[in-house]
C-alpha cells in the first residue's frame, strides 16, 4: 500500500542534520509522498500550523531547543490525529516508555533502513486514515 505519485499524504521531516533530513526525504518522496522539510521542532510546528493538513511527522529525537518527544507532544496538541515517528540512534527502554506515553507511533533506529522507514510510514498513515 505505497502511495501513488498523486498521493495527498503530506509528511514533515524534522531533523537538524541536513544530510539525515535529506536522506529521509529521498526515501519517502519517490514513494509518492509530499514531503516538507524542517530543521527544528519549532519549524515542524510552524509547518503543521501553516499547512493545515499534515498526516505524519518524522522527528529526529535530538534537536536543539525542542527534542523529538517534546515536539511530538506539542504536535498532538495541535492535531490529536497526527501520527509522529521518532528517528534516533539512541533507542533504549526509557525512550521507548517515553515514546509510548507521548503517543508516538513508532521509533526508528539510526542508521535508517529504507524498508523500515517505508513500512513504518505506510502503517502510520493507515492508522491515520482509519482514525480520520
Amino acid at each position: 500500500m505505497l502511495a501513488t505519485k498523486d498521493s495527498n499524504y503530506s509528511i514533515v521531516i524534522a531533523d537538524d542534520d541536513t544530510p539525515c533530513r535529506e536522506a529521509l526525504r529521498d526515501i519517502v518522496q519517490p514513494a509518492g509522498y509530499r514531503t516538507l522539510l524542517a530543521s527544528s521542532g519549532e519549524e515542524a510546528l510552524d509547518i503543521v500550523r501553516q499547512e493545515g493538513r499534515v498526516h505524519l511527522v518524522l522527528l529526529d529525537m535530538h534537536m536543539p531547543r525542542l527534542t523529538g518527544l517534546e515536539t511530538s507532544q506539542l504536535l498532538h496538541q495541535l492535531d490529536a490525529m497526527l501520527q509522529t515517528v521518532l528517528v534516533t540512534a539512541d533507542v533504549n527502554e526509557q525512550l521507548m516508555r517515553q515514546a509510548i506515553q507521548a503517543r508516538v507511533y513508532s521509533v526508528i533506529p539510526k542508521p535508517v533502513s529504507k524498508n523500515v522507514v517505508l513500512y513504518t510510514v505506510v502503517r502510520a498513515l493507515a492508522r491515520f486514515t482509519a482514525r480520520g
